[in-house]
């Protein structure tokens, strides 16, 4: 509460912190745990976050960042949303119960993301919002990323945001480059937080406008200038906490979720203990929950033992008063996975052919045209360039490559799309994925036709997954059987065979930071942000929310 480090015990009763109070004070403690020597501080909350980027089923995830100090994650279910529709959301809440991590729900907002633009495994509206929020499970109404059918004010935004108006909850937001006038519209639609920083300035200019900011680690090189500013400062504002956002299934193996967030802050130049505010105390604040974010008398008996202060190396974990992990050993039973339904498997499609992955020009045997094409990975900007025609199909550039997109739900027959892909060069192979944020559609980026085909198909017959491919042949692929999104593979396995698909991206392609990386793959047909995007639907223009012919008049 004051910022102070000081020495004291803390009395737990069941699940609740019953006091804290001078050292030696009490005697009379059943059981007591030794922390001599070492720092506690509450368990660490997470403010937004996506256990599907992770790859894990709900109890692998719950398993893996309870031993790194998490114990409350706010998360939002929207990748399984967009598969699956309400089941998705359902599963995620089911298979999270009785967990020793808290899993507070966030009710999916942008299924899909960028409405006509295009299509995912289902379509949320004004009625499937009311109904989500009416389940005590759920917290808010999670990220409103069509932020430009908010300002547009579209029906179905409208219908949304007023249902998480008129439910009293929390109505997070996903901001990515409003600023000025267009950012105070979102504020007045209700919207109260963004994770989408860009930069210090930008993280400034939010606190200013009256968001919640939660400074998210997935974007590393957006830290030192938002630390830089935070410090500039009378002191750190009570609406800042940090997230993890996104955080894949080896790096959170490695190094791991919100422990590594804190510590690469500190790293940066914030002090350790207001990093441990923003990831407890402020965070608390932000998601409404006063019983937890504190050690003090009444609130829930999360605590993390901490090492050293600023290292973040956990040494012990104490959930709603129970002792669950020492020293990354667990002292309860792990928790376990249960097998995901059978519904909740999902890949309609059949297997390419070579033919499919090339860009037909209409009404032209032979010559040349003129076509839009994508520059750059996620954040991207249009530019036209002349191609040559032969046999009515582009041939690609030298330096370009190709990116393929195919609805996978069985929602259209329409077929797979293709366009023009610069600033990553011409790729040695092919990188494929059903992991497609948001609509989960299988994409594939490549070079040569033949690796396209292998990567693809690898894919459509485990089910989902990621893959590599280089040469005619499979270099790497890791199945996401669970709807095209989840591993059933304990964390363990499953993040070294993510290394190994990482390391074979590197034989395909050459990375460009901080856009142009593995993280890109599974962003790059991101509709809702700006500038120009490849769909199921085909191109579309971010800014305007418009489909785009591929060939310009």
């Amino acid at each position: 509460m004051t910022g102070e480090l000081r020495k004291v015990d803390v009395g737990v009763t069941g699940a609740m912190i019953a006091s804290v109070h001078s050292p030696g004070a009490r005697s009379d403690a059943a059981v007591t745990y030794d922390a001599t020597g070492k720092w506690i501080c509450p368990g660490f909350i997470d403010t937004h976050v996506h256990f599907e980027t992770s790859h894990m089923l709900p109890a692998h995830y719950a398993g893996q960042v309870v031993a790194q100090g998490t114990t409350t994650i706010f998360y939002d279910p929207h990748e399984l949303a967009n598969v699956f529709g309400l089941e998705g959301v359902r599963y995620a809440i089911e298979a999270s119960r009785g967990l020793p991590l808290r899993f507070i729900c966030a009710a999916p907002s942008c299924v899909p993301s960028a409405e006509g633009l295009e299509s995912s495994g289902a379509a949320f509206g004004g009625s499937e919002m009311r109904e989500m929020l009416s389940w005590d499970e759920v917290a808010g109404v999670a990220e409103v990323m069509d932020m430009r059918g908010v300002l547009r004010q579209t029906q179905r935004m409208e219908e949304i945001v007023l249902a998480g108006l008129r439910s009293g909850k929390l109505i997070e937001g996903h901001a990515r480059g409003l600023n000025g006038a267009s950012l105070q519209a979102y504020l007045c639609a209700g919207v109260t937080s963004d994770h989408e920083l860009t930069s210090g300035q930008d993280a400034l200019e939010k606190l200013r406008a009256g968001l919640s900011v939660l400074i998210r680690g997935s974007h590393d090189y957006v830290l030192p200038g938002v630390v830089d500013e935070l410090r500039k400062l009378r002191q750190i504002p009570s609406q800042v906490s940090v997230c993890t956002d996104d955080v894949p299934p080896d790096y959170l193996v490695e190094h791991g979720g919100i422990r590594d967030v804190l510590r690469r802050l500190v790293g940066y130049g914030m002090n350790a203990v207001e990093a441990v505010r923003c990831a407890t105390f402020n965070a608390a604040l932000r998601l409404r929950r006063p019983d937890l974010g504190a050690i003090c008398a009444g609130r829930m008996a999360d605590i993390a033992v901490l090492e050293k202060l600023e290292e973040f190396h956990i040494a012990s974990v104490f959930v709603a008063g129970r002792h669950v992990v020492q020293d990354g050993r667990w002292l309860i039973t792990p928790p376990k996975a249960d097998a995901a339904p059978a519904i909740l498997r999902s890949a309609h499609l059949p297997e390419l052919q070579t033919k499919d992955l090339r860009i037909r020009v209409p009404d032209l045997k032979a010559g040349s045209a003129r076509v839009r094409a994508i520059s750059g990975v996620r954040f991207t900007e249009w530019h036209e360039i002349d191609v040559k025609v032969h046999g009515g199909f582009v041939e690609m550039p030298e330096d370009a490559s190709l990116i393929y997109v195919q609805h996978r739900h069985g929602r259209h027959a329409r077929p797979g799309q293709c366009a023009i892909q610069l600033g990553i060069g011409r790729m040695r192979g092919a990188i494929a994925t059903t992991y497609s944020h948001d609509s989960h559609n299988l994409v594939i980026l490549g070079g040569p036709p033949e690796d396209m085909r292998v990567a693809g198909n690898a894919l459509i017959r485990c089910g989902g997954g990621m893959s590599v491919a280089r040469n005619g042949e499979l270099l790497a692929l890791v199945e996401f059987p669970v709807g095209g999104l989840l591993s059933d593979s304990a964390p363990a396995p499953l993040a070294e065979k993510f290394r190994r698909l990482r390391d074979a991206t590197g034989q395909v392609t050459d990375w460009k930071p901080p856009y142009w990386t593995f993280k890109a793959i599974e962003g790059t047909c991101l509709a809702c942000n700006p500038g120009p995007h490849l769909t199921d639907l085909g191109l579309t223009d971010g800014a305007t929310q418009k489909l785009v012919s591929m060939f310009p008049q």
